[in-house]
Order: C-alpha cells, then structure tokens, then sequence
C-alpha cells in the first residue's frame, strides 16, 4: 500500500533558512499518523518546512472542506492503524503517532470503535516499531483527559493520578499503560505527550468550540453553547506541534525521554471568554446559551502543570491563550471572506517568534 508522501523542496519557509529551530529534522524520515486530521495536516506541513522527509498514514479527511486538501496534498490509499504492517519498508527515524477517534461526544454513540482504533491502533504501531530497527523512538500523542477529574484550582502534573471514565479518556488511559509496556519490556524510547485543548484554524470537527462557532457565523447563524463557564486550557496548534517537535529532537539526537510530558498554557479561558474574543475579530460571531451538557462526563475545570516540559525541555507557548484563539478566528474570517489559507503565514510568524 502506497503511503502519503509531502516534500516539495522549492518550498522553504524563513525557520529553514535561518537555522532558527530544528535543524535535526533536515533528511530525517519521519513518520506521521493521522496525517489527514487536524493536527496531522499542521504537522506534516511544518515538517515539510523542516526539510523531513515525510511519510503519512491515515485515512482521508473526514470534513469538508478539510486542512489537508486546502493545502493541496496528496491524499493517501487507506492505512488502517489496526493493521499496520508494512512500516519496517519504509524505515522511519522517528514516529509521532496521532491518528486516533478524538471527538468526546462521538465516541459515546461509537465506544467500541473507540477503543479498538484508539487502543489496538496504539499496540499495532508499537508493535510496528518494535520490529522497525530503524525507528529510535516513538512521540505519542494521548491527551489530557487522561487525569482524574479531581476539580482542582491548579494544573494536573505527570505523575497525577490517570482515570478516564468517558470512551475516548479511558482509551487513552488505556494507550498509557499499553505504552508503559513496551516501554519497559521491550525498551522503547516512548515519550508520551499530554496537550490542552488545541485551537487553529481549519478544524472542522464535530462539536467542537472554534469550528461550531465559524460554522455558525459563516452562516449568518448564532452558535449554540452550553457550558459558558467551563474553562480549559486553550492553546495555538503549532504551541502544541512545537513540544512534540522538541520530544522528536531529543530522541534523533539518541536522549531518553521514556516518560509523559504536559504541554499547557498558563491558566485558561472560560467558553465565553472565546466568544468575546472571536467576536472582537469576527464582529458577526453571535452565540445563544443552552445550559444542557453536551455529554454525561463534562469536565469543568481542566488546567495542565507544564513545568517540567518547561525545565527539562526548554518548551514554552509562543502564543498565550487570547492571541491563539484571535489568530484561529483570523484564520477562519480570511478563509471565508477571501478564500485565502493562512497556515503557511502562522507557521512562519510562529518560527519568526511573533507574539
């Protein structure tokens, strides 16, 4: 089965020129699941940037219109993560595995699903590089959901208690331990990243905050919301994309970071903070409150410690929480006034350290 391919070498952005960030990346092969989905499509395109040579797994994107072929590349045959069988031919240096059923409110009508892509999907690409001598280590992304929902006023750490109670928490629980396996017995250089609650433009996924609301507004439509004072960690996609690139360096440079990292802003945003924000860039954002939840499990109050990310890794978000959610809208307002796709421009601010 063919893979996805992306490198267009007549492309370059301004981090590859100048030798900002990441020159470890340049002719490395490296492997990404879920190439097609949000984050997959971001990452594989600042890789390209990298000068990496990138292969993709996935299936094809499920919205329309969808980031990856906004950026007009290649869509790849079907890859089953439950079958993953050919990686050994492909001979990565690096895997960052992200495919999996994320949507928190779909996986109730969808649990076994759930658990057989997101926790079978894991072994079989563990399973993969186990046998791929080439891999020197796996960046696999779970969530922060894995903690237990204690309500706390301050940030889960790593070594927090894990307790997913909802289908997609408990499959990502699941993931952790099924990594901490092959971590100590087979030796895998594993790190496991924990991101909060990632915004960016061209998401288009089901019952999420930024999508609904642009989907909404694009319609001339009030967006419908139902938990206006939950908060959580809201962060820019590339804040996100630059801790698991930072997990990837350590590993190509041969260092161990055999454990779970956080990557959280400081603090958080309440739903209606986001409102008020996207309304200040998007004045046609309206929105009406429905006090219903959205699914039996709502968290509350989610906030994540990234102190050690910070210390061990140098990591750090290059954009707070009120510019990340602004510059997402900006994507979107663009996209749909104009037709213009931002990414390329986001990513090469972001490099060029713009705050």
């Amino acid at each position: 089965m063919k893979p996805y391919f992306i490198m267009r070498p007549d492309w370059v952005c301004r981090i590859q020129k100048e030798g900002r960030m990441f020159e470890i990346y340049k002719g490395k092969k490296v492997l990404v699941t879920g190439c097609c989905g949000f984050k997959g499509s971001w990452l594989c395109r600042w890789l390209e940037h990298l000068g990496a040579k990138v292969t993709g797994f996935g299936h094809l994107p499920s919205t329309i219109p969808s980031h990856h072929a906004l950026l007009a590349a290649p869509f790849p045959e079907i890859q089953d993560i439950l079958g993953m069988d050919d990686l050994y031919g492909h001979k990565p240096d690096l895997v960052i595995h992200l495919a999996a059923k994320a949507i928190v409110a779909r996986t109730f009508t969808e649990p076994k699903e759930t658990f057989e892509n997101n926790v079978m999907g894991a072994v079989n690409i563990l399973e993969a590089c186990r046998l791929t001598p080439s891999v020197k280590g796996i960046v696999f992304i779970t969530t922060d959901k894995v903690y237990r929902d204690e309500n706390w006023e301050w940030g889960y750490r790593e070594n927090d208690k894990l307790d997913g109670i909802d289908p997609y928490s408990a499959s990502k629980v699941c993931c952790e331990h099924v990594i901490q396996c092959y971590r100590k017995s087979f030796g895998l250089n594993i790190a496991t990243a924990r991101a909060g609650n990632v915004v960016g433009g061209a998401d288009w996924s089901f019952k999420r905050l930024l999508p609904d609301i642009v989907r909404a507004t694009a319609k001339g439509e009030k967006v419908v919301v139902h938990t206006p004072n939950a908060t959580r960690p809201f962060q820019h996609v590339l804040d996100a994309l630059y801790g698991y690139l930072l997990l990837g360096e350590q590993i190509l440079k041969g260092n161990d970071v055999n454990r779970s990292w956080n990557f959280g802003p400081t603090g958080s945003m309440t739903v209606l903070q986001v409102l008020e924000t996207a309304k200040e860039v998007w004045p046609e954002v309206e929105w009406e409150i429905n006090e219903a939840e959205t699914h039996p499990f709502m968290v509350y109050l989610l906030k994540l410690d990234s102190t050690e990310s910070r210390k061990l890794l140098g990591w750090e978000p290059r954009w707070n929480m009120k510019y990340a959610v602004a510059r997402s809208i900006r994507w979107y307002k663009e996209f749909y006034q104009t037709g213009k796709v931002l990414t390329t421009e986001d990513i090469e601010d972001y490099c060029g350290g713009e705050k």
